[in-house]
């Protein structure tokens, strides 16, 4: 049965330039290339999304939809992936700036500006040279899926949401077209600011309660 707009899907992919180094997957062997000589290996893990949600690159979105489950192959140009380099992304960032945050940066890593992720390209005269264009910007990407099922029990989408909002798994119920969600005081607020996205995703209203055990299984 062809794939539709806002039906939920589990996928196994790998992502990789056209030059072919990987970059993303969900795929034991192609993630062991990715943190190959890494000490403590990543483990595979599902992939489930909502199709036309910006839940994966929308371009692979579109190509999805109406198609079957099954095995496909994708080539996007940098206009349809990750976009082109944006010159005006390279700043000059003064070295007083990294002091104050007590961090030395060297050519080569990655810094976070308020939430903001740049490439240190050269440190000299008191002044850094930081690209914030994306790693895969300017790049030709190679997707091969796999489209493995069409996903229609109601937890298992509510497990998928909760994992791409918060990276994390919420003790959830649900109770006729009410999701109710048990979490800790400091994630409270958190969840309630997603009320409406899991109304538009699952079609549920949403009741967060603050829960003590919530809280003691964090601790």
């Amino acid at each position: 049965m062809p794939l539709n707009n806002k039906d939920f899907i589990e996928i196994e992919f790998t992502g990789k330039v056209k030059e072919g180094e990987i970059f993303d997957s969900n795929i034991k062997q192609d993630l062991e290339k990715i943190h190959s000589g890494h000490d403590h290996p990543v483990e595979p893990k599902p992939f489930i999304f909502c199709l036309g949600e910006h839940m994966f690159l929308d371009e692979l979105d579109n190509f999805l939809i109406g198609k079957d489950a099954g095995e496909y192959e994708v080539e996007l140009e940098p206009e349809r992936a990750f976009g082109k380099r944006n010159p005006a992304l390279v700043q000059m960032i003064p070295m007083r700036i990294f002091r104050e945050h007590n961090t030395n940066p060297i050519p080569g890593a990655l810094l976070n500006f308020d939430g903001r992720i740049g490439k240190a390209l050269t440190v000299s005269g008191g002044r850094v040279m930081v690209d914030f264009n994306s790693p895969l910007s300017g790049k030709t990407v190679i997707y091969r899926i796999n489209v493995k099922r069409k996903v229609d029990d109601i937890n298992e989408k509510i497990k998928a949401v909760n994992e791409f909002f918060f990276k994390r798994n919420l003790d959830f119920t649900v109770d006729d077209k009410k999701l109710i969600i048990k979490t800790e005081k400091d994630m409270k607020k958190i969840v309630e600011m997603f009320g409406d996205k899991f109304k538009q995703l699952l079609g549920l209203d949403v009741d967060v309660i603050e829960t003590e055990e919530a809280d003691k299984e964090r601790k």
